[in-house]
């Protein structure tokens, strides 16, 4: 997993919690990286998956509920450095239509490694679109999240359903939008 997802990952612990609550998770989980992120490093997912499972545990927050809200931050954080991808998409549904065939093109290019979740929808009217994710890391509500900021980005006034499940290896979810 690359860096950038582990340093704001921290960035939004520190900014919910504290700085404290960081080292507290670095201590407890242990990372074989000690702790040592930089945002263009390969990590082992296992180290970010054992420090939500602190954090869950230590806040006693849903781990859905703060992978979501990771989401967000995260959102927030590609809205104002990756600015482009939103202007250029204008819309909600315009923008995450374009993640497979033009962001993640983009993202690889940076980062040849990197092990992104895929995208497929299918837009059935104007206000309606299915999109489904299909990853290897059970990070559908992370997505969740992504999704909500995006909306929010565009103020725009968007209902998300969410439908995962697990095939084999891969975390599947249908989230179905809907504007109003």
């Amino acid at each position: 997993m690359k860096g950038v997802v582990f340093t704001e990952f921290f960035s939004m612990v520190e900014e919910v919690f504290d700085a404290d609550m960081v080292d507290h998770l670095i201590e407890a989980t242990n990372p074989s990286s000690l702790g040592a992120y930089t945002s263009v490093g390969s990590y082992d997912y296992a180290e970010l998956e054992a420090m939500v499972v602190e954090l869950s545990s230590v806040s006693k927050m849903e781990i859905e509920t703060l992978l979501t809200a990771f989401g967000k931050h995260l959102g927030a954080q590609f809205a104002t450095n990756y600015t482009s991808f939103f202007t250029t998409a204008g819309d909600t549904y315009s923008l995450l239509k374009q993640i497979d065939q033009h962001i993640h093109v983009e993202v690889r290019k940076l980062y040849p490694d990197a092990e992104l979740p895929e995208f497929d929808f299918i837009q059935s009217s104007e206000n309606d679109l299915l999109l489904k994710y299909r990853s290897t890391r059970p990070l559908a509500d992370l997505a969740h999240g992504l999704i909500l900021q995006t909306a929010q980005y565009f103020g725009e006034n968007l209902t998300v359903e969410m439908h995962k499940w697990q095939e084999d290896e891969w975390h599947k979810c249908d989230f179905t939008l809907t504007k109003s």
